[in-house]
């Protein structure tokens, strides 16, 4: 029989040790599996950001395939060009979690307002089943001046409501990121968070 006591101090050393990995084990509810999941994604982003010089020739399948290798942690498949309605860029799973937490994100090098509704088209319009939890457009973003990109970005969705687009758009907790909410077929009301990641290099 095991003993409750050497259980118990093997999760507070999880939790203090791994907390990500714990918090996305333990989660109950989309809530917390999107709060959980927010903390692995801004270390993944903030990794690509850091070495991002090695990074420039890529296109986005390379670079989904890179975010792909930095979010698989333990607790988490991720599957690159996964069938989801179409090849939807990750396929995201919580393992073994009763309900069954899954994410789809979709990743594009941004090249404008244009480019980057396309990918809210593909995500939402045709991978989204409504089953899953929030979903991710991820965009990488080459050029200088990410925050003005952002900002382009987010002013012309409050304006387009693409995708049939409920209010304005939202804070979101990651710097050059924000959430936007759509109507969905299923008859809910789904939740994308938009994440900027910055792969600007100087020319030397």
């Amino acid at each position: 029989m095991t003993n409750p006591n050497t259980l118990a101090a093997l999760l507070e050393r999880i939790k203090r040790k791994a907390p990500e990995y714990f918090d996305i084990l333990t989660a109950e509810t989309n809530e917390e599996f999107d709060k959980a999941f927010d903390v692995v994604l801004g270390q993944a982003i903030s990794s690509l950001e850091r070495q991002s010089n090695n990074y420039k020739r890529l296109d986005e399948v390379g670079l989904s395939g890179v975010l792909a290798t930095a979010l698989s942690i333990p607790g988490l498949t991720v599957t690159p060009e996964a069938h989801s309605n179409g090849h939807v860029d990750l396929l995201i799973m919580a393992d073994h979690s009763v309900p069954q937490f899954i994410k789809l994100a979709e990743a594009k090098i941004h090249r404008g307002y244009g480019w980057h509704a396309k990918g809210l088209s593909q995500l939402f319009g045709r991978y989204t089943t409504g089953r899953e939890t929030r979903g991710l457009l991820i965009s990488f973003v080459k050029q200088m001046n990410i925050s003005g990109a952002t900002k382009e970005v987010r002013e012309k969705m409050d304006e387009r409501s693409p995708c049939c687009q409920q209010g304005k758009t939202s804070d979101h907790i990651f710097k050059w990121s924000f959430l936007s909410k759509h109507a969905h077929p299923c008859g809910d009301t789904l939740e994308v968070g938009h994440v900027g990641c910055n792969l600007f290099v100087k020319s030397k």
